[in-house]
C-alpha cells in the first residue's frame, strides 16, 4: 500500500482540523470524489478507498457530494432492457 505524505503548515492544519476533524479521512475523501468524477476511479475502486461495505453507500457519499452516478452507459442498458 502507498502511502503520501504532505506538509501543511501548523496554522493552517490547525484551522482545517478544527473544521473538519481527521484531516486525513478529508484528503481521502476528496481523493476519491475528485478520481470518480474524472473518471479515474470507478465505483468498486471508491468503495474500496473508503471502506464500504456496498455500492449503496458509494451512492450515498456520491449523492450526498452531489455527484452523479448514473451513467450514460446506465441509461442505455436500461432503455435496452426496455425494449
Amino acid at each position: 500500500m502507498m502511502q503520501v505524505a504532505i506538509d501543511l503548515p501548523d496554522h493552517i492544519a490547525h484551522r482545517l482540523q478544527q473544521s473538519w476533524g481527521d484531516i486525513s479521512c478529508r484528503v481521502i475523501e476528496s481523493i476519491a470524489l475528485e478520481g470518480y468524477r474524472s473518471g479515474v476511479l470507478n465505483e468498486s475502486d471508491v468503495r474500496q478507498l473508503l471502506g464500504f461495505a456496498t455500492r449503496y453507500e458509494v451512492h450515498g457519499f456520491l449523492k450526498a457530494h452531489g455527484v452523479s452516478f448514473y451513467t450514460s452507459e446506465d441509461l442505455d442498458r436500461d432503455l435496452s432492457t426496455l425494449d
